[in-house]
């Protein structure tokens, strides 16, 4: 098995800045590394709510986390700004495999990348449905060839 290497900022579709915070760094003063799982949970859910397809109140599908994945590089830290590179490499019916990369602001480089998989499902039987064609059409946006 090849070992993961940092992602450059080409390999990433659309950008989101997040910014630290105290609670996030750890004892040892970085950033945990739960805490990333949140920034890429924050980073996804943000694009598809500004894009108009995901009502996180109301809506009649949400997305449920069924992998995730994450590869270390270089620390973050408070107070700093993290830059969120998002790209989706599969769509499927009922699921959407995103990768996400975390930049020290300005870096060229990810200093973390990683992946999760939403399987959308109807919220009230919570059994998968098919993607609107409204959230299609926007995660599609984000598709490039697998790295």
């Amino acid at each position: 098995m090849e070992r993961a290497q940092p992602q450059p900022r080409s390999a990433y579709a659309h950008f989101d800045t997040i910014s630290t915070r105290w609670m996030d760094n750890d004892i040892y003063g970085h950033v945990n590394n739960v805490t990333y799982y949140s920034y890429f949970d924050s980073a996804v859910n943000r694009y598809l709510i500004e894009a108009g397809v995901l009502d996180i109140h109301d809506g009649g599908v949400i997305g449920l986390v069924v992998e995730t994945h994450c590869n270390y590089f270089a620390p973050l830290a408070f107070p700093r700004n993290v830059e969120a590179g998002i790209r989706v490499t599969k769509i499927g019916s009922s699921s959407v495999r995103y990768e996400i990369g975390l930049f020290d602001e300005g870096q060229p480089f990810s200093a973390a990348s990683g992946h999760f998989v939403h399987v959308y499902v109807d919220r009230a039987t919570r059994r998968p449905t098919s993607l609107p064609a409204a959230f299609a059409q926007a995660v599609q946006k984000l598709q490039v060839a697998e790295s």
